[in-house]
């Protein structure tokens, strides 16, 4: 099987020198929290509200062309499908391990889960603009005229204290915004433990966690499902865990937090 890209990285970790956290750096990060107070949005193909591993979902919005507005994009507020299952996938990872998170579906993709860069751009900015907390993005885009409109809309999320986390893409070559020093970039590892956290002293893609062969929720159902995709909301539901239990941390010390917290961490 071919793996997704960046998950080589991870295969031989060698130590890292990080942050010292008081006692027990996992238990000091996220020991007891729930995610309550935080929300969390998920930028991806809108998200099944009623499936039983994501447990509802506490707003939606869609980003879909409109070439008489200026930005070429309106915002369509209100219940939606997802439309393909890798959004539901998403927001049922992040449940599972920060159950009383608040999920909002931003829906960009569309049934071939591709969408246009700015409806995409479009989804993070609505998403800064309205609080959230944690913004995950199982996807990325490889655009080159993205490259600045992504760079400031990252430089928007870190200085106003969201937290973006985002995958790497499963192909090798350069994608943004996940290559941004600003973004928590994650790929997949293999194994089980929802919990599994490790960090890559040699970037652009800094951390890992489970993502290879492992069951998702999807529409109908669940999948066996392999992607950098599926790692990024189980990094995604540790962050909102960190920010309900220290909400006064802002984004850059939540990303040493989560190096602190790596499993090959010293």
């Amino acid at each position: 099987m071919s793996l997704p890209a960046w998950s080589g990285a991870f295969e031989d970790l060698s130590t890292v020198r990080a942050l010292p956290l008081p006692g027990d750096a996992r238990e000091w990060a996220w020991g007891g929290s729930t995610g309550a107070g935080i929300k969390v949005a998920v930028v991806d193909s809108g998200v099944d509200g009623g499936h039983p591993a994501v447990g509802g979902v506490d707003g939606y919005v869609a980003t879909v062309p409109d070439p008489d507005s200026e930005s070429g994009v309106r915002f369509v507020d209100g219940k939606h499908d997802d439309l393909v299952g890798h959004g539901t996938a998403c927001a049922g990872i992040i449940r599972s391990l920060a159950p009383d998170v608040e999920i909002y579906s931003v829906r960009v993709l569309g049934e071939n889960l591709k969408g246009k860069g700015a409806l995409f751009l479009a989804g993070i900015e609505w998403a800064i603009d309205n609080g959230m907390d944690v913004v995950n993005m199982s996807l990325s885009s490889k655009s080159p005229n993205l490259f600045g409109p992504l760079h400031d809309v990252a430089d928007d999320a870190y200085f106003g204290n969201t937290v973006l986390v985002c995958a790497a893409n499963n192909a090798p070559g350069p994608t943004y915004p996940s290559q941004f020093a600003s973004v928590v970039s994650v790929a997949a590892t293999s194994g089980q433990d929802p919990y599994t956290l490790a960090y890559n002293p040699n970037p652009p893609v800094e951390f890992a966690a489970i993502g290879i062969d492992i069951e998702v929720p999807w529409t109908g159902g669940s999948i066996v499902a392999t992607g950098n995709s599926f790692a990024a909301p189980h990094v995604a539901g540790l962050t909102a865990l960190i920010r309900a239990k220290h909400p006064d941390l802002t984004a850059f010390q939540v990303k040493a937090v989560l190096h602190a917290a790596s499993q090959n961490a010293r």
